[in-house]
């Protein structure tokens, strides 16, 4: 499948990117992420590795739509806003039940 990430044309296959994937190590998840064979790949670095560019050269977006196409299965960051992220202290407050009094 043809596909353009940071304005360069790649020719991607499924097998081809499960085959760059094997061996590689996932980093820690934090935001969107990549199903490929049973692990759990940040979409930073599945794009670093299938393009071989810079991780500031592309967007997310553009590694996500393309893993999409090609059948494999992509997580994206729940859509809530700024009042429901809770800081390292609320959430562990919130963790053990306590209420915090700021």
């Amino acid at each position: 499948m043809r596909c353009v990430i940071a304005r360069f044309p790649f020719e991607l296959t499924k097998s081809g990117v499960l085959e760059s994937m094997k061996g590689i190590k996932p980093e820690q998840v934090m935001g969107e992420s990549v199903i490929i064979g049973r692990r759990h790949y940040p979409v930073k670095q599945v794009g670093q590795v299938i393009t071989r560019q810079d991780r500031r050269d592309f967007s997310a977006d553009e590694v996500l739509r393309a893993m999409a196409k090609l059948g494999f299965t992509c997580r994206t960051l729940p859509k809530t806003g700024p009042a429901g992220i809770l800081g390292p202290l609320r959430q562990a407050s919130a963790m053990l039940g306590t209420p915090l009094s700021v």
